[in-house]
């Protein structure tokens, strides 16, 4: 029976097959014999923190993908880049003590050649596209220098600006790809973006990049499938690890024994969610020191979200704990950045999604409202820590309840929450608890647009077939709101431990 039981779980399936992906990745490199070494110092490059070593990293990754494969070996030094394109059967490995530094000229960063993805510019530091077999590994430092005094963010916050802000890592269309112990700091734009690629492999990978300049994710996985994501520390600017389906759903993925801290979120799906997200597991991992949320599940573009589980997380000095969000923003991507920012916008065509199976369990969670200088010490902000009496709407509203939602006519069902402890700030008053919630059925999803909600537990709204089981929700000062609140909701059940 529970043979039988592990074959027909998908998630169970989901393990199987990356693990059958890792395998095979193995004996592969088995296969092929000790890999021969390109030692990127015999083909002219130097580690003196000045030159400029476009021509020689690109010299060497030739040679070495002409020659069938092996390793680029990166000595110790600092090694100043343009963009490099990895090649199929090239293993980037940097020794203790190496780093590539990104040069911090955008003319350093050509696009000619490189395909146009559908978020963001084409502009990046390392690239690969319709590659196979390619790892980034080893002891040493990719360091993009992305800072907002190299590549400032346009003053008016135009969203153009990230057209030409370099990611870190690209990757479109590729195949057993690894990642595996180097440290990435400092992108311009997003750090490490796979876009329709599969057989991903993520191990002790580090990220620094927060407090370094807008829109600095961590890992962003736009519609691969087949990826593992284990025993790796992610400080992030933006999402931590953010999965997307901008066309093609992303599909088997496993996220293990990680640290992640962001300024926006450790994990999110979305908001690019056109294809949708299937038979994802999250488990064993620390969320912390993000104050605009921890869980964000958003389904906003169509697509399907299904098949998710959650479990045994620990989330500390967090904003709102969990947001699920159906929604109709509608985004298609065949234009640019039609985000859907404003409170007011009108859904872009495609139609409405799925949100079903969800579950999250064993989570405890302490949320709590942002320090007001921790808040305003980014010095890419360019803010002054916030000098109002008591909490403000702003405060409260980042700092919310679990929220459940999907729009008018279209629920969001089937989600379990189950052996969660939450403990919240309080500060809710009357005129909260009175709250009318707008339904902003088209806008950029995040949960504090919404303002402070009428409920401090949780707020659950078209919806069906939501269970709570042994969830305990806690306040740590007086909060005029009720503990949950329910609008158009069907069939919610509530138990805790010996309950019939």
């Amino acid at each position: 029976m529970g043979r039988a039981n592990l074959y027909m779980n998908p998630l169970s399936g989901t393990f199987y097959r990356i693990i059958v992906a890792g395998l095979l990745f193995l004996v592969g490199m088995v296969c092929r014999g000790t890999p021969t070494e390109f030692n990127i110092v015999a083909y002219g490059a130097k580690g003196d923190g000045f030159t400029l070593n476009t021509v020689a990293l690109q010299r060497t990754i030739d040679a070495c993908h002409a020659a069938g494969g092996g390793v680029v070996r990166v000595p110790s030094g600092d090694y100043v880049t343009g963009t490099i394109e990895l090649k199929s059967h090239v293993t980037l490995s940097l020794d203790y003590g190496a780093t590539i530094l990104g040069s911090t000229d955008l003319a350093d960063y050509p696009t000619e050649g490189l395909d146009d993805p559908r978020e963001g510019g084409p502009h990046c530091l390392i690239y690969a596209k319709d590659a196979t077999h390619i790892s980034i590994e080893g002891l040493g430092v990719i360091d993009g220098r992305g800072t907002h005094l190299n590549f400032p963010r346009a003053k008016d916050g135009d969203l153009r600006n990230r057209l030409i802000r370099p990611r870190l890592v690209r990757m479109d269309s590729c195949q057993q790809l690894t990642f595996s112990g180097i440290t990435y700091k400092r992108p311009a734009f997003w750090g490490i973006h796979l876009v329709d690629s599969r057989d991903i492999v993520f191990t002790g990978v580090t990220v620094r990049f927060r407090n370094n300049n807008y829109n600095n994710d961590g890992l962003d996985l736009d519609g691969c499938e087949n990826v593992l994501i284990e025993n790796c520390d992610i400080q992030a600017g933006d999402d931590a690890i953010c999965l997307k389906s901008s066309l093609n759903p992303c599909r088997n993925i496993v996220v293990r024994g990680c640290r992640l801290a962001s300024n926006t979120s450790p994990l999110k799906f979305g908001t690019s969610s056109r294809g949708g997200f299937i038979d994802v597991s999250v488990t064993n991992c620390y969320f912390y020191d993000s104050p605009m949320g921890a869980i964000k599940l958003q389904l906003v573009d169509g697509g399907i979200m299904e098949n998710i589980d959650i479990s045994r997380i620990t989330m500390e000095n967090v904003g709102n704990p969990i947001f699920i969000r159906l929604g109709n923003r509608g985004s298609t991507f065949t234009g640019r950045f039609s985000q859907g920012q404003g409170a007011d916008v009108e859904p872009e065509g495609a139609p409405v999604g799925t949100i079903k199976n969800i579950r999250i369990r064993d989570v405890t969670a302490t949320v709590t409202i942002e320090d007001r200088i921790k808040a305003a010490s980014p010095p890419y902000k360019g803010i002054k820590p916030v000098t109002t009496p008591g909490v403000t709407d702003s405060e409260k509203s980042r700092a919310g309840p679990i929220m459940i939602t999907g729009i008018p006519g279209h629920y969001v069902e089937d989600v379990v929450l189950e052996n969660i402890r939450f403990s919240y700030p309080g500060h809710g008053t009357a005129e909260d608890a009175q709250r009318e919630v707008a339904e902003d059925i088209a806008r950029y999803p995040e949960q504090f647009f919404f303002g402070p909600l009428p409920a401090w537990g949780a707020y659950i709204r078209h919806a069906r077939n939501i269970e709570f089981k042994n969830v305990e929700l806690s306040l740590r000062s007086e909060d005029a709101r009720e503990r949950i609140v329910f609008d158009d909701v069907e069939g919610f059940s509530e138990s805790m431990d010996g309950e019939q």
